[in-house]
């Protein structure tokens, strides 16, 4: 009756019904809304490959980086992200989760693997 009272005319009780139906069908979907914008921030975060916003997570890793999918600042030859000319470059990194680092495949590396510092490479088939 406070909408009645609100409105003043008894026909606009209908419309003012259904306003409040149709915003109360939108609350689940904010709310979905919301919950995925906070899940692509923190997947963006990670993927940004930003040292200081994942050092806790994440470590530099030389050697496990495909041609032009290095990060910023690798080394002589490289300028920034992506700059990189060839695959397994031992002067080129990538960030990835903390701990994997030295279990990831590297062609060009001595163990075989990834490496927490540059490193001079090997060619790829040559004896370790």
């Amino acid at each position: 009756m406070a909408a009645l009272a609100a409105t003043g005319s008894p026909t606009q009780l209908p419309e003012i019904l259904m306003a409040s139906r149709s915003l109360q069908s939108l609350v689940p979907s904010i709310s979905l809304v919301a919950a995925l914008g906070a899940a692509l921030a923190s997947t963006t975060a990670f993927a940004s490959g930003d040292p200081a916003a994942n050092a806790a997570t994440t470590e530099k890793c030389f050697g496990v980086a495909k041609a032009g999918q290095n990060g910023c600042a690798a080394g002589p030859g490289t300028s920034c992200a992506g700059s990189s000319k060839k695959d397994f470059a031992g002067n080129a990194w990538k960030q990835v989760p903390k701990g994997t680092c030295t279990t990831l495949v590297s062609a060009r590396s001595q163990t075989g693997h990834g490496q927490l510092l540059a490193f001079k490479e090997v060619s790829p088939g040559e004896k370790r």
